[in-house]
């Protein structure tokens, strides 16, 4: 796809990519999540996320939402552990009010104190459903015990405590830290020029004032693996496995991307849906993933079942995993897989606000934006050599930990 990339003096980078589309698609990101929170301040970034909402110099909560809303346009927002986003879609004639606004609430939110408190109260209810939830709540706990002692472990909504402590003097300092002007994306995808583009970008960021980037972010280390199991007032058992794997930038990133697709990935003919679920029906879901991040990444598998199920789970999981290491995929095998994947990436591109945002997030990580014969022909390059040491290193199980979270006995 076409793109451009025009770069403001402070270092600001606007991403264009022309559209023919009545509907356009914008979005703001800035390299930095959870993990750049200092460990007695987690959920800082996510609070803030929330706060740019409520008032800033101009504009008050309601004035903030209907700026966009008014017209018909959807503004959203959310944070992870390396990048706040905060994106809008909108009819074609809305582009400067669009990035006059991401502007404002970026750059010129007041965070008042009764703002503040009214906010941490939402915070705290939405970490308190979170709880409620165990297969969602699994994930965080996970995380934890993989990344034991690193910020990439620490739960993104922060807890209790960490988020009554935080104070306007921590949001100040976070974002004077942590919002980098080399590291903020402005994106545009729409039926503009890219003249238009960067005349409307330049007279809403150009006068920011530089802050440019010092990495700080700590690099996990490798832990033994961890077996973990807890009792709760849930109804079935749910559980994690998995561990660390290959960062962003690994040689190896494509050919786990297409060995968690096709053992528990998007579609309902995975590997593991077809026995556990298909074959078998011990769990209504079952799905694996992988999260590769700027210096590691992380290999999961989720299930949940009855109680007295999960020992039959768990060896039909430890059956697949062992029938693709010892029988490594045939070419055949391989291409089938190869071709399931390029389909599900082509299909993507049609959700255009998720397109762009992602491109935005390889402006961040890369300095450059792959096309989509890039991108294939990069999982056409995957060969079975490399599936197979992938698979003997990724779901070697003396180095993979696991969380179980049973029913009261």
């Amino acid at each position: 796809m076409e793109y451009n990339v025009h770069t403001l003096p402070n270092g600001i980078r606007l991403l264009h990519v022309p559209s023919a589309s009545a509907i356009s698609h914008a979005c703001i990101i800035v390299n930095s999540g959870s993990r750049d929170e200092k460990p007695d301040k987690s959920g800082l970034a996510h609070f803030i996320e929330h706060l740019i909402f409520k008032r800033t110099e101009k504009r008050n909560t309601n004035q903030i939402l209907n700026r966009l809303e008014s017209v018909g346009a959807d503004l959203n927002a959310y944070t992870t552990k390396e990048y706040t986003c905060i994106h809008a879609s909108f009819l074609n004639p809305y582009l400067d009010r669009t990035l006059e606004l991401f502007n404002d609430i970026v750059f010129h939110s007041t965070f008042p104190e009764e703002e503040m408190e009214k906010e941490k109260s939402v915070v705290l209810d939405e970490i308190a459903s979170y709880l409620d939830q165990p297969e969602e709540a699994i994930y965080d706990d996970f995380e934890d015990l993989v990344f034991t002692g690193n910020p990439l472990g620490r739960n993104i909504l922060g807890n209790t405590d960490s988020v009554n402590g935080i104070s306007k003097k921590d949001i100040l300092q976070f974002i004077q830290d942590n919002y980098h002007t080399d590291k903020i994306i402005i994106a545009v995808l729409g039926n503009y020029t890219l003249n238009k583009v960067v005349k409307i970008g330049s007279r809403h960021y150009g006068d920011i004032p530089a802050n440019l980037h010092q990495p700080s972010r700590i690099a996990p280390v490798k832990t033994q693996a961890v077996i973990q199991s807890f009792q709760k007032p849930i109804q079935q058992a749910h559980v994690m496995l998995g561990g660390q794997a290959y960062s962003l930038h690994h040689p190896y990133k494509t050919g786990l991307l297409l060995l968690n697709n096709l053992l528990g990935g998007t579609g309902m003919s995975s590997i593991l849906n077809l026995q556990i679920r298909e074959k078998y029906g011990i769990a209504y879901t079952i799905e694996s993933g992988y999260s590769p991040l700027s210096d590691t990444g992380i290999f999961t598998v989720y299930f949940g079942t009855d109680r007295e199920k999960v020992s039959k789970a768990w060896s039909l999981i430890s059956k697949e995993f062992k029938k693709i290491k010892d029988q490594p995929l045939t070419e055949v095998q391989l291409q089938k897989a190869k071709n399931r994947f390029i389909g599900q990436i082509a299909l993507g591109e049609e959700n255009r606000i998720g397109l762009i945002i992602s491109m935005a997030k390889s402006l961040l990580d890369y300095d450059r934006i792959d096309d989509l014969q890039t991108v294939f022909s990069r999982i056409q390059a995957v060969t079975t050599r490399e599936m197979a040491d992938i698979s003997n290193e990724i779901l070697d199980e003396s180095n993979l930990s696991s969380l179980t979270f049973y029913p009261l006995a």
